[in-house]
């Protein structure tokens, strides 16, 4: 069975990769607005947003062929797993894979929202630091694992099984962290 799952994916990884992304973070949406619902126990019960866990399945998508690709050319750029390879495909992809991630995200769920690009902005503005300072605390000990010990056609399918606890803290952040002066908070 693995060795088939092993084939399936080795002949289909840039599909795999971009569908495990969308639904690793619709799962870490549906987490946390559970989470939610036990945090809040005082307010009416509320349904799963499915709207809202189909606007970041849909992100996690636009994400999973980015990913996909940024890791094969990693691989091609830093070949091998020598400890300063490792270590600057860890500052290389936080300087450039983690900004466009989050980018990407908190743009195309703002649009999605129905948000314009000054709404988006002003939410990126406010809450990019936040994410990007978690960003450096969780990946980078979690790349190196990736790049060290990972074979390079399921690096991506290692980083959406981590992602998916990552994205219960980025649907909070998005979710219930309110933007200063937005008149819906």
């Amino acid at each position: 069975m693995w060795r088939s799952c092993g084939q399936l994916l080795r002949r289909n990884l840039l599909a795999a990769n971009t569908i495990s992304s969308g639904l690793l973070m619709a799962t870490g949406d549906l987490i946390q607005q559970r989470i939610e619902r036990h945090l809040h126990p005082h307010t009416p019960p509320k349904q799963y947003d499915w709207s809202r866990t189909g606007r970041m399945f849909t992100i996690g998508l636009l994400q999973g062929a980015p990913q996909h690709w940024f890791y094969f050319y990693l691989d091609k750029w830093l070949p091998g797993t020598a400890l300063l390879t490792v270590g600057r495909k860890i500052v290389v992809d936080q300087l450039i894979a983690s900004p466009f991630c989050i980018i990407l995200f908190f743009s195309g769920m703002g649009i999605m929202e129905g948000n314009t690009v000054k709404e988006c902005g002003d939410e990126l503005n406010e809450k990019f630091m936040t994410v990007y300072v978690a960003d450096w605390c969780v990946w980078p000990p979690s790349q190196f694992i990736n790049f060290y010990f990972i074979p390079g056609n399921y690096r991506v399918i290692y980083v959406n099984a981590l992602t998916m606890l990552y994205n219960i803290f980025l649907s909070y952040v998005k979710h219930d962290i309110p933007v200063k002066g937005d008149p819906k908070n």
